[in-house]
């Protein structure tokens, strides 16, 4: 893996953006990943129309690569619409990681995701169906 991409990642992981706990939310959910103990928070407050997001944050423990994903992943929120939140492509959560995701950490890459769409959702849904053919597709890398 290249080296940029690399420290990329560590640097979403120790100074990850939108870390904490919005006190006033509108949406919260929480979930974990049991193949590895990640877990992850994830809360987002809505404009007065509950139609976009604008603020978020995330909370938990986990991996380099689950805590950059969702840091990540929470920049693009704000202002995006709860139908674009549905609507996501996990695989545009991969691409954001900028480096080849191996099948045993596609889980850790996509917590945030799945934590993001429990909240938008409104309860506990299953890893994306797409994980399968998703790791299909990164096959030969892994991240730290």
């Amino acid at each position: 893996m290249d080296n940029l991409y690399r420290d990329f990642i560590l640097e979403h992981y120790r100074n990850p953006h939108n870390r904490g706990v919005l006190a006033e939310h509108d949406l919260h959910f929480a979930d974990s990943n049991p193949t590895c103990g990640d877990e992850m928070s994830m809360s987002l407050r809505l404009d007065e129309a509950g139609e976009r997001v604008v603020d978020v944050a995330f909370d938990g423990r986990g991996c380099a690569i689950s805590q950059a994903s969702a840091s990540l992943l929470t920049d693009e929120l704000r202002g995006m619409s709860l139908d674009d939140l549905r609507g996501m492509d996990p695989a545009d959560v991969l691409d954001n990681l900028g480096v080849p995701i191996g099948p045993a950490r596609l889980k850790c890459a996509l917590l945030s995701y799945k934590v993001l769409q429990g909240a938008v959702r409104g309860g506990t849904v299953s890893w994306p169906e797409e994980a399968d053919v998703l790791a299909g597709a990164n096959e030969g890398g892994s991240a730290p």
